[in-house]
């Protein structure tokens, strides 16, 4: 490459800190060689670690970080006029001095002390006979393709660098380009004048790169492919899971047209993360709490909220606003359940173990089977859906014809099945009775009808396990069913599923509620995204995830996680290198390592970022309508 052709790449494309970052690939190390133990301390995702030395430079080390993105020659042919790169991400940064290097614990104790002060000294200067900078960097699987004009391409796939050439670093402009210019164009915004401000800038927050230079690069994402090809975020307490999940269920409200979210909130904290949409009169939201609320002091009693806001009276004001505006609701569960479609057939194929030995009984059920399917198709109803009362005298009349035609004896218990049908025009009639008497509860169904409707949001804040666990199975079920049979995909549904492990735990060691709610969500997990029915996994354990439903994740948001073994089913599951989730240790809350097979800018390729802080959004608008 020409000087004058790699001085314009140079200031257009990459940054050497000016003249500071003079660097050379110095290896390119195999990463494992397929034994069992090698490729378990390996990581799965790289099949190389790549070395890169750095001259010394004393400000060098305050500007490089983990997450930087650096350039090699590698050697693909190019066309002609053409500059082919490997891409590769800094894992680690360290400094080495030659004199601490060849320091020996055998050595004499007076000469270890002054070699060691003396290097205090030379870390303040520029000497690169004693100093150098080092790198590790995992090759992203990508190329950078640039032709004479600058115009970048990048090509998916690993090219072996040249070992020995020159280390470019991507600058700012690079990468803003590189990783939000599509979506920005989607979302028809300008990257560049970027603001922490929800309702103006749907940006999640920003790149973790350039930070020395306080060059702020922000973060896009395809809200869309977020939310139908589901994700999950992952920290330990404390790491900020809640906030990011209002911040990301904040942005896809205000910014998409046609996306409806319901959380499932068992620990009662989104009513406060999400105060300033629920309380806006421009939003169709709904809150369906456990119990019914009389007061606005039971309501705030009822929210749990951060530590610093727990007596902060003005809340109630927003608390006040949603109920003034006939946004909450509770829950009724049912007393005495209405069967479905699919129970009647259940009960008819019981009936048919106990008569495999009388042939006319066997002819009598299957009668009444195709009545019930033909009934089903006819009004384009879904096996999941609650009986009513027509369906009710039909299939009565049906059973009664049947059991006269085909001779059922009155004493056998398929003539007593045919003959009670009537009975559940009781249930029906009294579970009807029972809603007209609750107002403002809202049944399953309608709680479906809400997301059929204007309304955006729906908040379900409802503590109890297996209530909410049980409502979770029969709304996921009814809504899957309605949307196969309708081959409808849109408006898309996003479902929220904040303490996760509550939700799919891990098959092997549930029972009872718990596995019927975990086998759901990962059938809800498999055929959703056909049908626009996106679902986010949060959670603190992901070791107690069922592992099936992890897997369907196309995008993770990983914080801090201090045991090993829940970033060592990350890597697996997600093939991300462990080298670069060990950065994650050093996270403050809000920070986050992000990657996407589908929705970022550019596929599979981490991220650090940090998150903009939901509570900001919430103190905005306590200041602006708390006193009110």
């Amino acid at each position: 490459m020409g000087a004058r052709k790699e001085s314009v790449f140079n200031s257009v494309c990459f940054t050497d800190f000016e003249g500071r970052f003079v660097a050379r690939l110095a290896a390119v190390i195999p990463r494992f060689f397929g034994g069992a133990e090698e490729t378990k301390l390996a990581g799965t995702s790289a099949r190389y670690q790549c070395r890169v030395k750095i001259e010394y430079q004393k400000d060098l080390m305050g500007l490089l970080e983990e997450g930087m993105l650096l350039a090699v020659r590698n050697f693909k042919q190019a066309e002609v006029g053409e500059e082919r790169f490997t891409l590769m991400e800094v894992s680690r940064v360290w400094p080495e001095h030659f004199g601490l290097r060849g320091l020996s614990d055998h050595g004499y104790y007076p000469m270890q002390f002054e070699i060691i002060e003396q290097s205090e000294e030379d870390w303040q200067t520029d000497d690169r006979s004693t100093m150098m900078i080092q790198i590790d960097a995992i090759p992203i699987n990508y190329d950078l393709v640039l032709d004479k004009n600058c115009e970048f391409e990048f090509v998916k796939g690993f090219s072996y660098p040249v070992v020995g050439s020159s280390v470019y670093l991507l600058n700012s402009t690079m990468i803003n380009r590189m990783y939000n210019q599509k979506i920005a164009k989607k979302l028809n915004i300008d990257s560049s004048k970027t603001v922490d401000d929800a309702r103006i800038d749907p940006r999640l927050g920003l790149i973790k790169m350039f930070q020395a230079s306080k060059t702020i690069i922000p973060i896009y994402i395809d809200f869309e492919k977020l939310t139908r090809y589901h994700f999950g975020v992952f920290a330990f307490t404390g790491g900020g899971k809640s906030n990011l999940m209002s911040n990301v269920l904040r942005r896809i409200l205000l910014h998409t047209d046609n996306t409806k979210v319901i959380v499932f909130d068992i620990s009662c904290e989104y009513v406060f993360l999400l105060l300033d949409l629920l309380a806006d009169p421009d939003v169709s939201a709904k809150v369906v709490l456990e119990h019914k609320i009389d007061s606005t002091e039971q309501f705030f009693n009822s929210v749990v909220k951060p530590r610093e806001y727990e007596v902060d009276e003005r809340i109630k004001a927003g608390l006040a606003c949603i109920m003034e505006q006939g946004k909450l609701a509770y829950y009724t569960r049912p007393k005495q359940r209405v069967p479905t479609y699919s129970q009647f057939l259940d009960e008819l194929s019981a009936q048919r173990k106990d008569s495999m030995d009388k042939p006319h009984y066997m002819n009598a059920i299957d009668r009444v089977h195709d009545a019930v399917v033909e009934y089903v198709e006819e009004h384009g109803l879904s096996e999941n859906q609650e009986v009513s009362e027509d369906f009710v005298g039909y299939i009565d009349q049906i059973a009664a014809d049947t059991i006269q035609q085909f001779k059922v004896h009155e004493k056998s218990g398929l003539y007593a099945w045919a003959t009670t049908r009537n009975t559940i025009l009781d249930i029906i009639r009294k579970k009807q009775e029972k809603e007209k008497e609750e107002v403002g509860g809202l049944t399953t169904e309608k709680i479906r009808e809400l997301l059929e409707s204007e309304e955006k949001l729906v908040c379900i804040s409802i503590s109890d396990p297996f209530t909410i666990k049980d409502l979770v199975v029969a709304l996921t079920q009814d809504l899957l069913a309605r949307r196969k049979r309708k081959f409808q995909v849109k408006p898309y549904i996003l479902l929220v599923f904040d303490e996760a492990q509550e939700f799919v735990p891990e098959m092997g060691g549930s029972m009872g509620i718990d596995k019927k709610c975990s086998k759901q969500v990962e059938t809800l997990l498999r055929q959703g995204r056909k049908y626009g029915l996106g679902v986010c996994l949060a959670t603190q354990r992901i070791a107690y995830l069922n592992t099936n439903a992890l897997q369907q994740l196309h995008t993770y948001f990983v914080g801090t996680l201090p045991r090993p073994y829940d970033r060592a089913l990350i890597s697996d599951t997600f093939m991300i290198d462990k080298g670069i989730l060990e950065k994650t240790l050093e996270f403050a809350p809000g920070e986050w390592l992000l990657s996407s097979y589908i929705a970022t800018g550019i596929e599979n390729v981490p991220i650090f970022i940090k998150a903009d802080n939901a509570e900001n959004e919430i103190e905005k608008y306590l200041k602006e309508n708390g006193s009110k």
